[in-house]
C-alpha cells in the first residue's frame, strides 16, 4: 500500500513569503540538518543542558519498535483474562497522546487525567472486574496519578482482585514508580528518558494505553518513520515549512493560533497540540496561543491552521506524522521566537502552591463577593457587582487588546451526559441536552459577545497545557475558574486529604498564582453542579 503523502501548505501569499524567508535563513544556518540531528545547541547556551536530554523524540519512529513485542504480550494477557476496560491513569503528555489515537482508532479508552471525585467514581463504577489501568508517570511522582493508582489498588483489593494482575506502569527508568511498581509486582514498561512528556506521542507514554485498547501502534510507528527522512531536508519539509511559518506569523503578532479539524479522520488532535504549543512555547512573556474548538474572529493576530482542512496553513498526513511534524515545528518555532520548547518553568508554581495548601491542614474559606442561587463568586474583580451578568461583562470587558480569556473548570468532563433525556429523543434532542448540561457550552456563548479568544481547559489537565502558558506567556489573559461541591468525595489511600480537597487546592492554588501576576482572575464554585451550570449558562446567554 502507498504510504500517505505529508505535506504542508501556506494559503496566504503575505504568509507564504515570511515563511520563505524564515526558512531560508534557517537553512543558511543548518537548523534543519543539525535538529534532524539531534543538535542540542539551536536554543542557546541556557536551554543546551535541557535539550541534552530532551531530543530522543527524534528517533523514536525507530526505536519504539524495540517495546511492540513487551507490549504485545502484555495485549495477549489482557485478551486472554477478558480485560476489556482498559483506563489511563496519567496527566498531560501522558494521557493526552494516547486519547488522540484511540479516538481516531475508534477504540475506547477512559481517561482518568481529574481529580475530580465524580469522574473517578464514575470510571471505578465501570467494569471493574474487567478492568486493566495503565498508571504513567515521566517523573513518577505526579500527584494525580498516584492518586489514581492509589485509588484502583484498594478498589481492586476491596473487589476480592489482586492487583498485580491489573496495574501496568508507564515510566521512566529510576523514577519512584518504577520501584513502587517492582515491589508490588506490577508490569512495568520503561520509557525513554530523553524524551519530555509533551513529547511523547510515539514513546511507551502513547503506545502502551493505546495498544491494549486496541489501536494499531506500529502503524503510528510505520507513518512517522515514513516522514522522517523529510527533516533533515532543506526543501520539501513539512516540519520545518510548519515550524517556520508558526514562528514567522508569532513574531508578525499573529500568536494566537486557532486550530481547525472538521474535515479531518483524525480525531482530536488539536487538543495535543495544544499542550505541546501552548507549554513548549509560552515562557519568558513570549508564546503561541492555541485556541481549540472556536471559530475564527478574522482578527489580525489570528493564524488558522487546519489539520487535512482548510486555513492560512493546512497540515495534511496520517496521525504518526503528524506528531512528527508538530514535535519538530515546535522545536523550530522555538529556534525562530528565542525561547527554549523543552522546559516548563512555571509548571511547577501552582504545584507548589498546592502542596502548601495541603499541608497548611484546612483550606482557606473566603467570604464570596456575590452569590446568585448556587453560584458563588469570589475575586476582587467581582467586587460590588450587582449579579453574575455583570461579573461575566466585567471580565469580557478586561480582556486586552491583543489578550484572551481562558476558562478552567475543575469538575467532571462525563457529567453533562448524565443530563435527563425523554424516552424516544433524537439524536438532535440528546444533544441539546448534553449541551445545555456542558461547562463547555460556556465558551461559545462567551466567545460569541467578544472577538478575543476564549480558551477551555478542565482542570486540572490544563495545568499540565496551557498552564505554563497562563502564567510564562504573554501576561495579557483574563481567567474564570470553575468549580463545585462534592456530594461524595473519594479518600486517597495513604494520604491525609481526599480527591475533592486536592481539587480545590489546586484550583486555589493556580488561582493564586494567576492573582500574582496582577491578572484578572475570578472563581465560580457552585453549590449545586448540575444547577449551577445551568445558572452559569442562562446568564451568559442574557449578556
Amino acid at each position: 500500500m502507498a504510504a500517505t503523502p505529508t505535506y504542508v501548505t501556506i494559503a496566504e501569499e503575505r504568509l507564504a513569503e515570511q515563511t520563505a524567508e524564515t526558512i531560508q535563513r534557517l537553512v543558511s544556518e543548518g537548523v534543519h540538518e543539525a535538529l534532524a540531528n539531534g543538535d542540542p545547541t539551536l536554543w542557546g547556551e541556557d536551554a543546551q543542558a535541557e535539550a541534552a536530554v530532551r531530543l530522543g523524540w527524534l528517533s523514536l519512529p525507530l526505536t519504539s519498535r524495540e517495546l511492540l513485542p513487551e507490549i504485545g504480550k502484555l495485549v495477549e494477557r489482557a485478551r486472554a483474562e477478558g480485560l476489556d476496560h482498559v483506563v489511563l491513569a496519567g496527566m498531560g503528555g501522558s494521557s493526552l497522546a494516547p486519547e488522540v489515537i484511540c479516538n481516531t482508532a475508534d477504540v475506547p479508552l477512559t481517561v482518568l487525567d481529574t481529580t475530580d471525585p465524580h469522574q473517578v467514581r464514575r470510571a471505578l463504577a465501570d467494569r471493574l472486574d474487567r478492568t486493566v489501568v495503565v498508571v504513567a508517570s515521566k517523573s513518577g511522582g505526579t500527584v494525580e496519578t498516584d492518586s489514581h493508582r492509589r485509588v484502583y489498588e484498594k478498589a481492586f483489593r476491596d473487589a476480592g482482585i489482586d492487583p498485580a494482575g491489573r496495574i501496568v506502569v508507564v515510566t521512566d527508568p529510576g523514577s519512584p514508580l518504577e520501584q513502587a511498581a517492582i515491589e508490588a509486582g506490577y508490569p512495568v514498561i520503561l520509557a525513554d528518558p530523553n524524551v519530555g512528556g509533551r513529547y511523547s506521542a510515539l514513546s511507551a507514554f502513547g503506545l502502551v494505553p493505546s495498544a491494549l485498547a486496541g489501536a494499531d501502534v506500529e502503524k503510528l510507528l510505520d507513518d512517522a518513520a515514513e516522514v522522517r527522512p523529510l527533516l533533515a531536508r532543506a526543501e520539501g519539509n513539512p516540519g520545518l515549512d510548519l515550524g517556520a511559518a508558526l514562528g514567522a506569523a508569532a513574531l508578525a503578532g499573529r500568536d494566537k493560533l486557532v486550530l481547525e479539524d472538521s474535515m479531518s479522520e483524525i480525531n482530536g488532535l488539536p487538543d495535543w497540540i495544544e499542550q505541546l504549543v501552548a507549554e513548549s512555547t509560552g515562557k519568558s512573556a513570549k508564546g503561541i496561543l492555541p485556541v481549540v474548538g472556536a471559530d475564527p474572529n478574522e482578527t489580525d493576530d489570528e493564524l488558522v491552521a487546519g489539520i487535512e482542512s482548510g486555513g492560512a496553513v493546512t497540515v495534511s498526513g496520517p496521525l504518526g506524522a503528524q506528531f512528527l511534524i508538530w514535535e519538530y515545528a515546535t522545536a523550530i518555532a522555538g529556534r525562530v521566537l528565542g525561547i527554549d520548547p523543552f522546559n516548563q518553568p512555571n509548571v511547577t508554581e501552582s504545584k507548589e502552591n498546592t502542596g502548601a495548601l495541603l499541608a497548611a491542614g484546612e483550606l482557606p474559606a473566603d467570604t464570596p463577593a456575590l452569590v446568585e442561587g448556587p453560584v458563588e463568586v469570589y475575586g476582587a474583580e467581582a467586587e460590588g457587582a450587582k449579579d453574575l451578568r455583570e461579573v461575566l461583562t466585567r471580565l469580557l470587558q478586561a480582556i486586552p487588546e491583543n489578550g484572551y480569556m481562558a476558562i478552567m473548570a475543575y469538575l467532571d468532563r462525563e457529567a453533562a451526559f448524565d443530563a435527563p433525556v425523554a424516552d424516544g429523543a433524537s439524536f438532535d434532542d440528546m444533544t441539546d441536552a448534553w449541551s445545555a448540561a456542558d461547562p463547555l457550552t460556556l465558551r461559545g456563548l462567551l466567545a460569541a459577545r467578544t472577538d478575543r479568544p476564549v480558551t477551555f481547559g478542565w482542570g486540572p489537565r490544563f495545568l499540565h497545557s496551557t498552564g505554563q502558558y497562563h502564567k510564562g506567556g504573554p501576561q495579557n489573559g483574563v481567567f474564570l475558574q470553575i468549580t463545585g461541591a462534592n456530594e461524595g468525595d473519594l479518600e486517597v489511600p495513604g494520604k491525609p486529604y481526599t480527591l475533592g480537597r486536592l481539587q480545590l487546592a489546586q484550583a486555589l492554588g493556580d488561582q493564586g498564582a494567576l492573582v500574582k501576576r496582577g491578572r484578572p482572575a475570578v472563581r465560580l464554585h457552585l453549590t449545586d453542579r448540575a444547577a449551577g451550570v445551568a445558572h452559569l449558562l442562562a446568564a451568559a446567554r442574557e449578556l
